[in-house]
């Protein structure tokens, strides 16, 4: 397995994967969300990675979001900036069960450590338990609670300064 940057052609892939979760357990998503439109500003911004096989499949996919309601939340460290929001982390479910999740995250927190980020925050459904304890194995800390779209949602933060992880597997062509 590998993590880098999901390719501007793999949006349907993409796209049918985040698809494939709905009506899945602890999955909130809907058929409006997420949608081309969230793909395709993931892919403007360089910011929607995934974890490949070793046939090239996406087994996950992870973003680094840029979400207003989400940014104004007041339970973000003041302190911890600048900071990133981490979303849509979707694993297909051929590979679920596998820490593919933990791996994406880990990736990504690199990612965003190396950008000079020095802290990552996400929202999780409350009632997403595999979700909760990726977040706990990874030392997340729940800094809060909200509710947005409809649904209630723990806020977890994590500080990057003593985050030593690196991205795991990294191609070097995969930072274009």
């Amino acid at each position: 397995m590998r993590f880098e940057h999901v390719k501007r052609e793999e949006a349907d892939t993409v796209l049918k994967l985040y698809r494939s979760l709905l009506g899945t357990p602890y999955c909130v998503w809907t058929t409006d969300y997420p949608s081309e439109k969230e793909v395709e500003f993931d892919l403007s911004r360089d910011a929607l990675f995934c974890m490949r096989d070793d046939d090239g499949t996406i087994a996950g996919v992870i973003s680094i979001d840029d979400d207003p309601n989400v940014e104004c939340l007041t339970c973000w460290s003041e302190t911890l900036v600048p900071s990133a929001e981490v979303s849509r982390v979707g694993v297909s479910g051929d590979y679920q069960n596998r820490g593919i999740a933990r791996v994406l995250l880990t990736g990504v927190m690199a990612e965003l450590k190396r950008q000079g980020y020095k802290a990552v925050h996400l929202l999780v459904a409350k009632d997403n338990v595999k979700a909760l304890r990726s977040y706990d194995k990874l030392h997340f800390n729940n800094v809060g609670e909200c509710e947005l779209w409809g649904h209630m949602y723990w806020c977890y933060e994590k500080a990057l300064v003593k985050f030593s992880g690196s991205c795991p597997a990294r191609s070097d062509d995969a930072a274009q």
